[in-house]
């Protein structure tokens, strides 16, 4: 540090305690008795609690008479007047620490034409100033932001401040530290500014989506917004933006729907969108030389500028994506939006960590950051005032953004006290929002019990998991590229398969269980196709239309990946998260190819939406209503029985064949079953069966019998 020379070091690691490491060379001027000393002239006595020597210091854990006070600059001093620096140690991670500078109130930047106040959380900094920078950049200004209740630093500065850039200047352990505001709700290009917006500039008009009186309602579809219209055939002209979501009658030159016209044809309820918060990874100056997911997050309140016409027009992106999320609603979509609150892209220079270092991120027991997302940094979601960014973060995107739902990545990283009050809040704020995400046990340090997993579901009973038990059954391992699920062959898995089309009991609850043969993750259940099986094209595509009706027809939420209703390949590539287009777009030529298998999956959906009797909710109306038949072999069939009361029919028979041979399965005596599909055809008329079904190979089979005589 200039100015300072550190003879030894010195660091505040709890409250009231001070490690004091003293190199062997310097044992003899740098010894106890040693003397706390601020910037003001006070003196605290520190007691030597213990010693120990290690390979090249001296270690002395000591302990002052009261808590350090922060905001000041401390120099620790021994009997021969030497003296160090204080530096802030670990004690940001102190339970004591926690308590103490916990502040309830609201943080980032407020504008008014007449003045603008801001307000940022940084209890370890001595000092804390603005920078600010005109639109046109040709003013700059400098103001000291003053100290106030529980560490937060605020300034009020008059004038109107629409499209000022600001950035914070904190002194940590006597270091500089520039930063933009972890509140940012908009940013300069690639995220490098926090700007000053007026709210009135970028609203847009809303329009209510439709409600559902059930997660289990919900058919989920995921998107990625560059992936969505990139093609050159998708016939959209916003292409790889926010605004091709607001073109609609749009098609391939063939003639086929694509973009929203081909969403409302298909029949989903909820488009959930890959992280449209700001993140690395895709130069917004020129978006189409890179190629990212998304999940490095940069800033977690404001737009993503790649998917913006306008990148360095801070206000543009947020218009563009609240037109398109309207857009959406106006279509009758329910928008979910993906959030990575479990890291960040680098945790050094993120604002988290600049703005109180040691504080957001998770350590081990020998003091160096945890990895359990497996990139480099854990956010410690169970601190106070990462649980209340993390809430006031969820409150802004359903409130101001009007999104419908959060999926959580990787979510078994945030502790579960988080997930409970982040559930709380939504349905305070918005009743009826979807949430879920990945239930992963992650090698993170946080008790297991405190973790939202998958085995831990049952203390979050309104938030949703994606079912890797359902995936494996119905798909094969993913991670063993060999493994083949039912749909591909294997009926060992048959059992598992039952578990999951009852909707996971025991497991999951109904509403939590998100089912799935595949998502943006691992290899599409096409690609894994190529590894597990030599069958010809047309084989694999039945057994796609099997994996799909599995996941449609089960008790659950059923979640598709776009472009699995038409194969989805991605050449192989298991983690295209920088892949590019040609890997990832969504190929609206294969659309059009195999527009039967589309239409396959359409009329899937339209069964599912039209009968209550495959959204139950309840585990008991489950084990009430559904039944799985016996004598079947390898061939998983079940009755959903005594619905007349709640759906069009009295009683309805799923079967899935996962075999290419032909087989008959005897039928329930004394009734009577129309055929309403098998794995090629949607039967317009009646179709009636007979006592034995015939099953003409690889596919789903759906009988029902209707209420009256026919």
């Amino acid at each position: 540090m200039p100015g300072i020379s550190r003879p030894f070091e010195a660091y505040l690691d709890e409250m009231r305690t001070i490690t004091v490491l003293v190199p062997k060379s310097r044992a003899s001027s740098c010894s106890p008795p040693f003397l706390l000393e601020d910037d003001q002239g006070g003196k605290i006595e520190l007691s030597v609690k213990a010693t120990e020597e290690l390979e090249e210091k001296f270690k002395y854990v000591l302990e002052s008479s009261r808590p350090v006070p922060f905001g000041r600059v401390h120099k620790v001093c021994c009997e021969e007047s030497v003296w160090t620096d204080l530096q802030i140690g670990s004690v940001t991670r102190s339970a004591a620490f926690d308590k103490a500078f916990f502040y309830g109130g609201r943080l980032g930047a407020f504008y008014s034409k007449e003045r603008t106040l801001f307000k940022v959380w940084a209890p370890t900094a001595s000092t804390a100033a603005i920078k600010l920078e005109s639109p046109d950049s040709l003013q700059t200004n400098t103001f000291q932001m003053m100290r106030r209740e529980k560490g937060v630093f605020e300034v009020t500065v008059e004038g109107d401040l629409n499209g000022w850039s600001y950035l914070y200047k904190l002194y940590v352990n006597g270091t500089p530290l520039l930063t933009v505001d972890p509140y940012a709700k908009a940013v300069t290009v690639n995220g490098e500014k926090g700007v000053v917006i007026d709210p009135e500039e970028v609203k847009v008009k809303k329009y209510r989506a439709p409600s559902l009186h059930s997660p289990c309602d919900a058919i989920i579809y995921e998107v990625h917004i560059r992936d969505f219209s990139i093609h050159e055939d998708s016939g959209m002209r916003h292409k790889g933006k926010y605004l091709a979501f607001t073109e609609d009658g749009t098609e391939t030159s063939g003639g086929f729907s694509t973009g929203i016209a081909y969403l409302k044809e298909l029949g989903v309820t909820h488009i959930e969108v890959l992280p449209f918060h700001d993140f690395a990874g895709v130069d917004e100056l020129s978006p189409d030389q890179s190629y990212n997911w998304g999940y490095n997050p940069l800033h977690f309140n404001a737009p993503e500028g790649s998917y913006s016409l306008d990148p360095q027009n801070p206000k543009s992106r947020i218009t563009e994506l609240k037109t398109m999320i309207q857009t959406l609603h106006k279509h009758g979509f329910s928008v979910i939006m993906d959030a990575v609150y479990n890291h960040v892209y680098k945790r050094e220079t993120s604002p988290f960590e600049k703005t109180v270092p040691g504080y957001f991120f998770r350590h081990n027991e020998y003091g160096f950051p945890s990895d359990g997302t497996g990139v480099g940094n854990d956010i410690a979601s169970e601190r106070l005032m990462v649980r209340k960014y993390i809430l006031d973060s969820v409150r802004y995107w359903l409130e101001e953004y009007d999104v419908d739902g959060i999926r959580f990545d990787l979510m078994g990283i945030l502790d579960i006290e988080t997930v409970r009050q982040i559930s709380k809040l939504a349905e305070n704020v918005k009743p009826g929002a979807l949430l879920f995400g990945e239930g992963w046990d992650l090698n993170t340090p946080l008790e297991s019990g405190q973790k939202a997993t998958l085995q831990n579901a049952g203390k979050v009973p309104a938030v949703g998991f994606f079912n890797d038990r359902f995936r494996n059954a119905v798909k094969g391992s993913t991670f063993e590229l060999g493994d083949r699920g039912y749909a591909l062959g294997d009926t060992g898995k048959k059992a598992e398969l039952q578990h999951g089309i009852a909707g996971s009991p025991g497991f999951l609850l109904p509403p939590q269980s998100i089912n799935y043969a595949e998502c943006h993750d691992n290899h599409t259940f096409w690609d894994k196709m190529a590894f597990c099986s030599e069958e010809d094209a047309c084989t694999k595509r039945l057994r796609q239309r099997l994996a799909l009706s599995i996941v449609l027809l089960s008790q659950g939420v059923p979640f598709l990946h776009a472009g699995q209703e038409f194969c989805r390949t991605k050449n192989g590539d298991s983690n295209s998260y920088r892949s590019g287009d040609g890997i990832n777009r969504l190929d609206w030529e294969k659309r059009a190819e195999l527009c039967e298998d589309v239409e396959y999956v359409r009329q899937l959906i339209r069964l599912r939406r039209s009968h209550p009797a495959f959204r139950l909710q309840k585990e008991e109306e489950v084990k009430e209503h559904l039944s799985f038949m016996s004598g079947t072999g390898e061939v998983t069939a079940y009755k959903l029985k005594n619905i007349a009361a709640f759906d069009p029919w009295n009683e309805i028979i799923v079967v899935h064949c996962p075999s290419a041979k032909k087989e008959t399965l005897e039928l329930p005596a004394q009734k009577q079953y129309l055929l309403h599909c098998d794995p090629f055809t949607f039967f317009n008329g009646k179709v009636q069966a007979e006592k034995r079904l015939r099953l003409n190979g690889i596919g789903t089979y759906v009988l029902y019998e209707p209420k009256g005589i026919f």
